[in-house]
């Protein structure tokens, strides 16, 4: 393995004259296929070793949300086709002659992340489609390994730490709308939302699409009401994070916002972004996984990024999951010990131990003395020498993915 560590200013999101930043909210169709499926990876793992003592062969991160067809209304609409879930990809299904229920676990495990979720849509009310692969393991064989599992193929993930001040308004905002306060004070406001920040210098431009509730809406009057309350609501908190982010460095953001930008006044339901269940799907907008945040939360084209889907990846020896996660981590702890912005690059090689990826690269936004350089070299090592731990932290829910 080779440590590769320079200096480069570029780095640095702030410097930069314009950057954008989006994240795909809690609703949004892509979000929720990149939610389940980690979520059946998660229970399937779980199943695998309570019953034989170790997570199985499976990577079931080929799952989309079909879209259905609703009619809103103000008062309240109807739904008229429902969503659908569909399972792809593979998992062990039998060990030595005996059967795993691996629908049974993909089903539960999508109607009880939607119960938690997404206060509208009736679990029951959406079609399972499974397609899921069956392949059969030998116990003896999948036991056999004993030393440390070994990357599954060859790919590369990529790390940053600290997020910009964009990045963190809108990581921050997308999860403040979403959060229990938020649909308490304003249960019209659906948990579908994305977010599109631009800075353009020092001025920030938002652009947020919230899908409205109908049931909560009597009119077309009422709902440019209650957005404006909601939009109200928004800027006093983008502010306050502004205040918050901007502190000590005088350099505050001009803010503009915009909820909702294809609205009309004047043609009823048809100029109001209004929905059913609070979700696009309902009407046809589908989801995949990987098409949505990168396992930070955010997606940051002024930033490195990958392709990786890691939700619903194995997470015992799938490197671009493990890696992916790996690098967030280790880059926040370069930056937590050594107060330097970094980013890190890491590939990992088929059939090479997860402690032994085949290049680490790391980027420092400022030169570093000969000791803080020694320094991010062993903590390098000395977190590669642990990675094994993530697969339970995966198992657990410790990581969000998406």
């Amino acid at each position: 393995m080779k440590i590769a560590l320079q200096k480069d200013s570029s780095i640095d999101a702030e410097k930069q004259a314009v950057e954008i930043v989006e994240r795909k909210g809690l609703g949004h169709p892509d979000y929720i296929a990149d939610s389940i499926a980690e979520s059946f990876s998660r229970n399937l793992s779980k199943f695998y070793i309570k019953e034989f003592g170790s997570v199985l062969h499976h990577n079931v991160d080929k799952l989309e949300v079909i879209g259905g067809a609703t009619e809103p209304a103000f008062g309240g609409g109807k739904i008229v086709k429902e969503i659908s879930i569909l399972f792809s990809g593979r998992a062990t299904s039998n060990v030595n002659g005996k059967d795993i229920p691996v629908k049974e676990i993909a089903i539960n495990s999508a109607k009880e992340w939607i119960k938690g979720n997404l206060r509208f849509l009736d679990p029951e009310r959406v079609n399972y489609l499974f397609y899921t692969g069956h392949g059969a393991a030998n116990l003896k064989e999948t036991f056999k390994r004993t030393d440390g599992p070994r990357s599954n193929d060859t790919s590369f993930a990529v790390g940053y730490y600290p997020l910009s001040r964009l990045e963190n308004m809108v990581l921050s905002l997308e999860r403040m709308v979403n959060s229990k306060d938020f649909k308490s004070k304003f249960p019209v406001s659906g948990e579908d939302v994305k977010i599109m920040g631009v800075r353009i210098k020092n001025k920030v431009i938002f652009t947020v699409a919230m899908a409205f509730v109908d049931r909560f809406i009597s009119s077309e009057k009422e709902y440019f009401s209650k957005k404006a309350e909601i939009v109200s609501e928004m800027e006093k908190y983008i502010a306050g994070l502004n205040e918050k982010l901007g502190a000590g460095s005088g350099k505050k953001l001009n803010i503009d916002l915009a909820v909702n930008s294809l609205d009309k006044k004047g043609i009823g339901t048809n100029g109001c972004y209004l929905t059913v269940t609070g979700l696009s799907a309902e009407a046809g907008d589908d989801g995949a996984v990987g098409r949505g945040n990168r396992v930070n939360g955010l997606i940051t084209p002024n930033r490195p990024m990958t392709l990786e889907a890691a939700a619903g990846k194995n997470p015992v020896n799938h490197i671009g999951k493990i890696y992916s996660l790996f690098s967030f981590d280790l880059s926040k702890k370069i930056y937590e010990q050594f107060g330097v912005k970094n980013q890190l690059r890491m590939v990992g090689r088929i059939g090479n131990d997860l402690s032994n990826p085949l290049i680490v690269s790391v980027k420092t936004d400022k030169k570093v003395d000969k000791d803080i350089k020694k320094n991010i070299l062993t903590l390098v090592d000395d977190e590669l020498s642990k990675i094994e731990g993530i697969t339970n932290r995966i198992i657990e829910g410790k990581y969000e993915i998406c």
